[in-house]
């Protein structure tokens, strides 16, 4: 389960890197933006990933309950990531290229790419939460 959440939050970047390319910008700080947001979802991946390892227990303790629970929270940040992904490429790509000709938009595309970002924040949350519930669940 880590391994799937790390490794889907490992993809989600590349995509960003990948989908955002070479644009040619009026200054190169605006270039990094899009490609640093990306990088960003990979480490949501590495939190939950970590939490997951920290709370293993030797089968007999570790349920089915739990085992679901951590695969949800893995699933939840890697599709979340994997949108946010896909969103953070198409509107850098498409952001950096306008705001080449136009300098004007560059406050609008890091205001979408703030929002691409949340979708991925969001998959953190819900995976931490779920995870949360498991300690609970243990600990009563």
């Amino acid at each position: 389960v880590s391994t799937q959440s790390t490794g889907s939050s490992g993809i989600n970047a590349e995509y960003g890197y990948l989908r955002y390319g070479r644009h040619e910008a009026r200054s190169h700080h605006e270039v990094y933006y899009p490609v640093v947001m990306a990088g960003i979802l990979a480490i949501y991946g590495l939190v939950v990933a970590a939490l997951i390892i920290q709370s293993l227990y030797p089968a007999p303790q570790y349920t089915l309950f739990m085992s679901f629970c951590d695969f949800a929270a893995g699933l939840s940040v890697g599709i979340c990531g994997l949108a946010s992904g896909f969103a953070i490429g198409i509107v850098g790509d498409a952001g950096v290229r306008s705001t080449a000709q136009q300098p004007k938009l560059f406050v609008g595309m890091i205001l979408i790419l703030i929002f691409a970002e949340v979708l991925g924040l969001y998959g953190l949350i819900v995976g931490i939460i779920l995870h949360i519930r498991i300690t609970t669940k243990v600990s009563s």
